[in-house]
């Protein structure tokens, strides 16, 4: 007799829901240990949908509205501001369930999330806190591969000053046309601005 589906991973049965945001809709999965992952919008509804299918094969899809563990539901008001442009200081302590990340990983997103919103900070900075100051590179990488954007928010870590990359990559449907639209909404939304984002025109 086949298990439940919900429960074929080993961080135990997990969870999905969409989010309405003013942005799009958005994607959340979580564990009773914390959130496993989010989605910023794809290029339709229809398409988001399927990726968190894809990305959550055992997981168990809820709706909008469904009851859903506190920080759940936290998570959901918090995505909703932040994608409004309005500040979003919860995002920062949401518990993630962070098993399958290597240590790397795991030490690089806790630092990004302790980026303010509104402001930046560079692959370099990072690498550099991170005691690894040659490792400008693997923490784009790392970036790439983050699984909780944007509650992990890559798109405040940016190439050094000076650099050819302007913003730098981002996984993201809309790639860097999407992360320069979340730096400006939480310049807009914190009044603040600093590192690269001070090159940007918000008029």
């Amino acid at each position: 007799m086949m298990g439940d589906p919900a429960s074929a991973d080993p961080r135990g049965p997990l969870y999905w829901l969409c989010v309405e945001t003013r942005l799009g809709l958005c994607g959340l999965a979580w564990s009773a240990q914390g959130l496993v992952g989010s989605q910023l919008p794809e290029a339709t509804r229809g398409e988001t949908r399927d990726r968190m299918r894809q990305r959550f094969p055992s997981a168990q899809r809820c709706a909008e509205g469904d009851a859903v563990p506190a920080f759940v539901a936290d998570a959901m008001v918090q995505l909703k501001a932040l994608m409004a442009g309005e500040p979003a200081p919860g995002l920062a302590t949401l518990p993630l369930d962070e098993r399958g990340l290597s240590p790397f990983q795991t030490a690089l997103y806790l630092l990004a999330r302790q980026i303010p919103q509104g402001q930046t900070r560079s692959y370099g900075e990072l690498a550099a806190l991170l005691k690894s100051p040659h490792a400008a590179r693997a923490v784009g990488q790392a970036m790439g591969l983050n699984p909780f954007a944007p509650i992990v928010p890559c798109h405040r870590v940016l190439p050094g000053r000076g650099s050819r990359a302007g913003l730098g990559g981002f996984s993201a449907h809309g790639g860097a046309i999407t992360k320069e639209k979340l730096l400006r909404l939480e310049a807009r939304a914190t009044g603040q601005w600093a590192g690269q984002q001070g090159e940007l025109d918000l008029d």
